[in-house]
């Protein structure tokens, strides 16, 4: 009896490189996509957009870009059917995907009026489930950690190709870990009596680990030296004093020297509730708006606790 074709598996990995970071207001300038079919590398796409509008100093200092450098490049109206005949309907596969599908669904929108309908990967949450310990999870980490290319990076081609080259060992390792999630969601009770447990306990441990710290502020405070233990930690005991200060009336000195972005961090999720909202104009949201510099995309859970009254 003959043997089935293994049935092919086409995705795209994209980047793409924009005028500035609002996907309701900015323009693509630089495309580039790596096909892969069942992970290997069967061709690849790329080039440069004038999309005619002003490439923001922010954007161009990481892609390196500049309007210049689009003179000549193919317009919008006749690059855009070839960059979507490559991408055909292959899953799309880019690192933050949200930010590369977020402007080429709008750009789709806006030339054809319709949405682009095709699935994407995320392989910034892939690696955030595969390396939970890993604080920053961006393209370069990842490329180091599975030893891929990593040259020409920050232009779009160069970080598809990265990405390509790594993401095959990435999805085999993120599978492994979702068919073992899979599973045990029969259990899932059980599993979430056991979370219970575990986030009691380390609250436990959190708080029996503020009352040795107490024990040993006490002990320092008291002339205690320095203590090593076995295995050649030391503790040691610092002070110093940390003052507040009346923010308006330093905002101006702070500004002068250069020094106001490093001593004030921004509250983003008060200004994502300022432009969601109806406090304030649609132009003062606009100009909030063109100043966005990432677009990130969060999903998580969380725990109603019974009201005991």
């Amino acid at each position: 009896m003959p043997r089935a074709k293994a049935k092919k598996e086409i995705e795209v990995v994209i980047d793409v490189e924009t005028t500035g970071l609002d996907y309701t207001r900015e323009r693509i300038i630089e495309f580039a996509g790596v096909k892969l079919t069942n992970g290997k590398i069967t061709d690849s796409f790329e080039t440069l957009i004038n999309p005619h509008q002003h490439i923001r100093k922010s954007s161009q200092a990481i892609h390196g870009i500049s309007e210049n450098d689009l003179e000549g490049a193919p317009e919008e109206e006749e690059i855009y059917p070839k960059i979507f005949d490559f991408i055909g309907d292959a899953t799309i596969v880019a690192h933050n995907a949200i930010f590369d599908f977020s402007f080429l669904n709008r750009t789709s929108k806006r030339l054809y009026d319709k949405p682009l309908e095709n699935n994407y990967v995320d392989t910034q949450m892939m690696f955030k489930e595969v390396y939970p310990q890993i604080e920053s999870c961006g393209l370069d980490n990842l490329v180091a950690i599975f030893q891929g290319s990593n040259t020409k990076r920050h232009r779009a081609m160069g970080d598809a190709m990265a990405l390509a080259l790594v993401y095959p060992k990435l999805k085999k390792m993120y599978f492994q870990k979702y068919n073992w999630q899979l599973s045990q969601i029969e259990n899932v009770e059980y599993l979430f009596e056991r979370y219970l447990r575990l986030q009691s306990a380390i609250n436990t441990m959190q708080s029996e680990i503020q009352d040795l710290k107490s024990i040993f502020k006490i002990y320092f405070e008291r002339g205690g030296k320095d203590i090593t233990s076995n295995t050649g930690e030391v503790m040691t005991y610092n002070h110093k004093k940390t003052f507040h200060y009346d923010f308006p009336q330093i905002k101006d000195t702070l500004e002068e020297i250069g020094a106001l972005t490093k001593a004030v961090k921004l509250n983003n999720a008060f200004v994502d509730r300022l432009v969601a909202g109806n406090s304030i104009s649609e132009e003062i949201k606009d100009k909030i708006k063109s100043a966005r510099v990432e677009i990130t995309e969060n999903k998580t859970f969380g725990i109603i606790k019974p009201d005991h009254k």
